[in-house]
């Protein structure tokens, strides 16, 4: 049913809290996950999508870091045979998602949302309702705002 899952993280542990959930649809259904990373920018992108107020150094250190996380995951996932790939792309977290998700054919888009509610939720926006109001796909939403895990950034803030 589900042969290609997208699963959208930021480098927190709280949005690897869905990852249990699709080890085991990818298992059952012998799909494959893609691991997605979209660094995000606060300025406007220059050529190529790139974010023009990064210069080359800095740059490829996010780079390096997201490929580090993304290619660490996918490993450990491939060790216990679970097909995963890593796509890292620049952009704001709901087109960069959407768009990978087209471009993949994703059957399934699956998250974790933080369960932000009033005014956090106004102030820092929703990448979870971002989704659901733009997606032609099903959509897996598990909310972690409940569960204890240690929610920490664990390679930077300038993700999703």
């Amino acid at each position: 049913m589900y042969k290609t899952i997208l699963v959208p993280l930021d480098g927190s542990r709280r949005a690897e809290t869905i990852l249990n959930h699709v080890e085991e649809l990818a298992r059952s259904t012998r799909g494959k996950l893609i691991l997605l990373t979209a660094l995000a920018h606060k300025a406007r992108a220059g050529g190529e999508g790139i974010p023009s107020h990064l210069d080359e150094g800095e740059l490829e250190q996010r780079m390096q870091k997201a490929q580090s996380y993304l290619s660490g995951l996918s490993e450990e996932l491939r060790g216990r045979d679970i097909q995963a790939q890593a796509r890292i792309v620049y952009g704001p977290a709901v087109e960069a998602i959407t768009k990978v998700a087209e471009e993949e054919g994703a059957d399934l888009i699956a998250l974790a949302s933080h369960g932000r509610t009033g005014l956090e939720r106004v102030f820092y926006g929703s990448i979870a309702a971002g989704i659901l109001q733009t997606v032609d796909r099903p959509l897996l939403l598990i909310r972690s705002r409940g569960i204890k895990v240690d929610s920490t950034i664990r390679w930077g803030q300038d993700m999703i």
